[in-house]
Parts: structure tokens; C-alpha cells; sequence
């Protein structure tokens, strides 16, 4: 990948950013496609975000952004259009300028995860399933999993305000498939989900004890980096079956292309 005054621009804007996996994937992807573009990761404090996406909107050359925690929600605010999924989940992982100079906002956390659930043989219609975390990710999640038929999904969020967030979007789409949960996970749930940030750092608790999950239960992550959280190295460690977060990435890659209208 040759840089030039000519290379047009993508970040990914996070706090932290270190995380990120996307330009390891994106890059790549811009390389094979012959277009003249890099995406680069933009650390950017919550409390600077709208002085850092001020600036970034300002630079002439700069077509899209990917967002990742914990930016997901606030972003929603620099957005001048909204695709009916960002809408639904007040919440977007990508923006992209458009030729009048607004930028569209849409979210494809949830599909790039139902796509990585497929691609590994995971079926989700019909199943039960346990998720940690209400935030951005959790709610785009939440979202896909009920749309591609689960059959009921009990959320464990810290965080009441968010919680309820969650409730009030989905609930009414979804009437009694989506409900708030404490204590152990049901007896029937097939499938736990962390979409929560614990796993990050080394020193971070399980966002869940995968002990007290039924024996055949998957334990899926949407944390990428490290590649295998502790909490699916204790989970393999119990005979559970896994599912990291890349394959949620993996998968938005063809959503990216379209979004951003890149060519082959």
C-alpha cells in the first residue's frame, strides 16, 4: 500500500483505540480492491469526541468512519441522516460522507455477528439466548438476534439507564421476547453473549460465569483483541463450545464495501 497525496482517508475512532482490529481487515480489503485509501485508528477521549469528529469532518479528504467503544451511541449526534437500523438502535459503528458534504450514519454490528454465527454453523432461530451488555454493541446485537428469530433474549446490563434504553427500543417490536434478567442464566439458554468491554485488559472480571450455563451452551465474544478473552478460555476450559468476536467483523467487511461504495 503506497501512500500519496492523493490517498483519500478512513479512522476508527475509539477510547482506547489499541483494540481495534479493523484496519488489519479494512486495509487489506482497500489493497485488493485497488482503491487509494487507508483507515487509520484515532484514539479519542470521550470527553474530546466532538472536538475530535469537529476536526475530522473538517479534513477535505476524509470519506468515512468506523466507531467502536464507547462511541457507538454519542455518535449518533454527528450523524445528519440515519439508516433505519442506526435509527431503531440510536446507535452506529459507521459513517460515510456523502456528495453534498452531510454524512449517513447505519449500523452492521448486528448483521457482520448473525453473518460469523452462520458462517460457523450456529443457529440462532428458535434458541434462548443470554446477553451482557446494554451499550451500542450489546443493543445492535440484541437487534439481529431477534430479527433472525431467536426465541427470547435475557439481557444483564449494570447500567439501569441503559437497560432501559434497550427495553424501550426493542421491546415493543419484539413483545415478550426481550426482557431484563439477574441471576444465573436460564436452563434453556443456548447460546451466552459478552458484549460488554470486560476482557480487554488481563485484569478485567468475567462479564459472566459460563460454569453456571447448561453443558451444550455457546459462549460467543465480540471483544477481537486478545483473539481469545479469558472468558472463552475458561468456557473451553469447561467442554463449552466458543465463538470469538472477529467473525463479527470478518463479516461486515461486504457490508463496508457497499456502504462506502467501493468498487472491485
Amino acid at each position: 500500500m503506497a501512500i500519496s497525496g492523493r490517498t483519500r482517508l478512513y479512522a476508527v475512532l475509539g477510547d482506547p483505540v489499541a483494540q481495534a482490529q479493523a484496519p488489519t481487515l479494512f486495509n487489506p480489503l482497500l489493497d485488493r480492491l485497488a482503491v487509494d485509501a487507508v483507515l487509520v485508528p484515532v484514539h479519542a477521549p470521550a470527553d474530546r469526541l466532538d472536538d475530535v469528529v469537529r476536526g475530522l469532518k473538517a479534513t477535505a479528504n476524509l470519506d468515512g468512519l468506523l466507531v467502536t467503544v464507547p462511541h457507538k451511541l454519542a455518535m449518533c449526534a454527528h450523524a445528519d441522516e440515519l439508516s433505519a437500523t442506526a435509527a431503531l438502535l440510536g446507535s452506529t459503528n459507521a459513517l460515510r460522507r456523502e456528495p453534498d458534504g452531510g454524512w449517513r450514519a447505519d449500523n452492521f454490528d448486528g448483521a457482520g455477528f448473525i453473518g460469523g454465527l452462520a458462517a460457523q454453523g450456529h443457529q440462532v432461530s428458535g434458541r434462548v439466548v443470554a446477553l451482557s451488555g446494554a451499550g451500542g454493541a450489546g443493543l445492535a446485537v440484541a437487534a439481529a438476534l431477534l430479527a433472525a428469530g431467536a426465541a427470547r433474549i435475557d439481557v444483564t446490563e449494570p447500567d439501569t439507564r441503559r437497560l432501559r434504553a434497550l427495553l424501550t427500543r426493542l421491546a415493543p417490536r419484539w413483545p415478550g421476547q426481550v426482557a431484563s434478567a439477574s441471576g444465573p442464566p436460564a436452563p434453556d439458554t443456548a447460546i451466552a453473549v459478552n458484549a460488554t468491554p470486560l476482557g480487554l485488559r488481563t485484569e478485567d472480571p468475567l462479564p459472566f460465569d459460563p460454569a453456571l450455563l447448561p453443558p451444550t451452551a455457546l459462549v460467543a465474544d465480540i471483544i477481537m483483541h486478545p483473539a481469545e478473552t479469558r472468558l472463552l478460555r475458561t468456557a473451553a476450559s469447561l467442554g463449552l463450545p466458543t465463538h470469538p468476536g472477529i467473525h463479527m467483523l470478518a463479516h461486515q467487511l461486504p457490508l463496508y464495501q457497499t456502504f462506502f461504495r467501493l468498487t472491485d
